[in-house]
């Protein structure tokens, strides 16, 4: 028999659930809402390898693909589509983009429906890593410390060569093009500017500062967030 189809609301409590303990008087007491860190990046700046460093260091749960996984299931779509949705322009001028929204009943506004209530969920517990999706315009400030990762396009470039193993004019136009769709995304969806410095705490260009260098930087920028937001 096919499962029955979860609502989003469901999604969200059942993990919210399995953030939850029982006292022993056998009720229910979700724990303390802990800070997130969200990191916002530009294409080829070193985010995969600088957020499992954090993860590691910081015992933090990270987050990432498992967000649209999760709206899949919700909307009963496949993941691929639902990625394909995360971090591109959706406008109801693409045929066969209206073609799929019509079929799986996910219209952008439904869409940024899911989205926010499955980041959101994440927020209420904390402890977490997320990276990009605008979760820095989702969660609350005083209880996320917000990241933006940059630098100068060759040396990114450079980056994803050595990540895709592919040719420079390949690797710039990737940079170009998913920076582009990135923008797009954010403007749609929270109207916003992705790369206004006042939407984030910290700010690294890891055209200067390399991968570990950037790790000990956030650490220590996230714990003197911490203690000023703790006063």
């Amino acid at each position: 028999m096919k499962q029955a189809k979860r609502s989003v609301e469901q999604l969200v409590e059942e993990q919210l659930s399995k953030w939850s303990c029982l006292s022993k008087e056998g009720k229910s007491e979700v724990f303390e809402s802990k800070p997130v860190i969200t990191i916002s990046r530009e294409p080829g700046s070193g985010t995969p390898e600088i957020a499992k460093q954090l993860s590691a260091r910081l015992q933090m749960d990270l987050i990432a693909g498992q967000i649209a996984h999760q709206i899949a299931k919700s909307a009963e779509m496949s993941e691929k589509a639902v990625k394909s949705m995360i971090e591109k322009e959706i406008t109801k001028r693409d045929d066969w983009l209206t073609s799929l929204f019509e079929t799986s009943h996910l219209w952008p506004d439904k869409f940024r429906f899911h989205l926010t209530k499955v980041i959101g969920a994440i927020g209420r517990h904390g402890n977490a890593i997320i990276i990009g999706l605008g979760a820095q315009y989702v969660l609350p400030p005083e209880k996320t410390f917000r990241v933006r990762l940059m630098g100068p396009l060759e040396s990114r470039v450079k980056r994803i060569m050595d990540a895709k193993s592919c040719s420079h004019d390949e690797a710039q136009r990737y940079a170009i093009s998913t920076e582009s769709e990135r923008r797009a995304f954010i403007k749609q969806h929270y109207n916003a500017d992705l790369t206004n410095p006042y939407d984030y705490d910290l700010i690294i260009n890891i055209g200067s500062i390399p991968v570990d260098g950037a790790v000990e930087t956030i650490i220590s920028a996230f714990e003197s967030w911490k203690k000023e937001k703790s006063r």
